[in-house]
């Protein structure tokens, strides 16, 4: 009777293992994960809107309705990326995932220069390139040093109420996520 009480206790132990490790590789082998997803509403170095009527619904479906969210994919191997936006909204965030969805750095507009949207995400030697060689329209920006290659910026833009709708609707339309030399 030990032991079959043994066995099933190992096989218990066995099949949790097993399930606990196939949990945390479905994003490595999912088809729908936030990177497909962002890939399906266009090309990269171009913000997208993800609306929760089109491709994105469902990963939007437990979202903040009070908040507008756009997203723009980049590869760091062209380049740094230069992230933009004009204007104030009551509040906006931009967080850098890489292709596996895991977040690489996240900031809002209370810790942004003048609460402005201008950030380059870049790779250590491109960092040191740029410093070397300021670009003008960078010298306010905020500088994400990261070693991914692949990557996304997600941009959420709280509409506190309806008369807010227009203004962060054009802050997202102004926004700019653009390849630069380095």
């Amino acid at each position: 009777m030990a032991r079959l009480l043994y066995a099933v206790l190992i096989g218990l132990v066995g099949a949790g293992i097993v399930h606990i490790a196939i949990v945390f590789l479905i994003p490595f082998y999912s088809e729908r994960d936030s990177w497909a997803l962002v890939s399906e509403a266009g090309p990269p170095y171009v913000i997208h809107r993800l609306d929760r009527a089109g491709p994105a619904a469902k990963a939007l479906a437990n979202a903040d309705p009070m908040f507008e969210v756009a997203a723009c994919r980049f590869d760091l191997d062209d380049g740094s990326v230069h992230v933009f936006s004009p204007g104030h909204v009551p509040y906006w965030s931009l967080s850098v995932f890489d292709r596996r969805g895991q977040n690489v750095f996240s900031l809002s507009d209370r810790t942004a220069t003048g609460g402005i949207l201008d950030v380059v995400v870049a790779k250590p030697l491109q960092l040191i390139e740029l410093r070397k060689a300021m670009p003008a329209n960078y010298e306010n920006a905020v500088f994400v040093e990261t070693d991914i290659s692949e990557g996304m910026v997600i941009l959420r833009s709280f509409v506190p109420d309806p008369s807010w709708r227009q203004t962060v609707e054009r802050h997202i339309s102004a926004a700019r996520c653009e390849t630069g030399a380095g």
